[in-house]
């Protein structure tokens, strides 16, 4: 390689590296944002899980503490003073509240908050048609019929976690009626049916017999 050639390529090497400098000094910031972002993310990520985990730990201790109340009435009190974050975990509260205000005998208050979850479009499906059967369980008769037929018939369609469970209870309201044809054939739907239960299809079959109909009916 000539001179001429080396100091050319000398000044090039020289001017690529001033350029280079140029840019570093003009969008160099960029580099360190992003790498400021990458560790800030990182950093919020691990504070979010330890603070998520940190609220389950303390939901789960004032669960665990509240439901070693002996006395039913002292366990409703503490179970309703549980701080609840997620939404989830409102509803399971709620549940958790609702079968110590009736084991304590209070259903009034029971009522309310099954009636409250029931109706809470935010809360999760299960939970709410949970509470939807449950109310209609508690109030019984004190409910009208119409409205108790129409918040079963909500349970009864589609594939819900508690669709049989809702026809049982409207296979009794046809009893209660006096349309005993009516309620021997959803009796025997509940009983063929691919999900039910062996508990669930035993009352069934029982109440066919009882009610006079054909078990090994199809």
């Amino acid at each position: 390689m000539s001179e001429t050639d080396s100091f050319i390529e000398e000044v090039s090497e020289e001017v690529r590296r001033d350029k280079l400098f140029v840019l570093m000094r003009k969008y160099g910031w960029i580099g360190i944002v992003a790498v400021l972002l990458l560790v800030g993310g990182a950093a919020f990520n691990e504070w979010r899980k330890a603070s998520n985990m940190a609220r389950a730990q303390q939901l789960g201790d004032s669960l665990m503490l509240a439901l070693e109340q002996d006395d039913t009435a002292a366990r409703s009190a503490a179970l309703a003073k549980v701080d609840v974050a997620g939404t989830q975990s409102q509803a399971l509260v709620t549940m958790l509240l609702a079968n110590a205000q009736i084991e304590s005998g209070d259903n009034n208050a029971a009522l309310t908050a099954l009636t409250t979850l029931a109706n809470d479009a935010s809360q999760p499906k299960a939970y709410r048609d949970l509470a939807t059967l449950k109310l209609v369980l508690l109030a019984g008769k004190d409910m009208a019929r119409d409205e108790r037929r129409a918040k079963l018939d909500g349970l009864a369609v589609g594939g819900g976690a508690f669709r049989l469970l809702a026809e049982e209870q409207l296979a009794m309201l046809d009893i209660d009626e006096g349309n005993t044809e009516a309620a021997i054939s959803r009796l025997q739907d509940i009983k063929n049916d691919v999900d039910v239960t062996p508990g669930l299809q035993g009352r069934a079959s029982q109440l066919i017999v009882v009610l006079g109909g054909d078990v090994d009916a199809s």
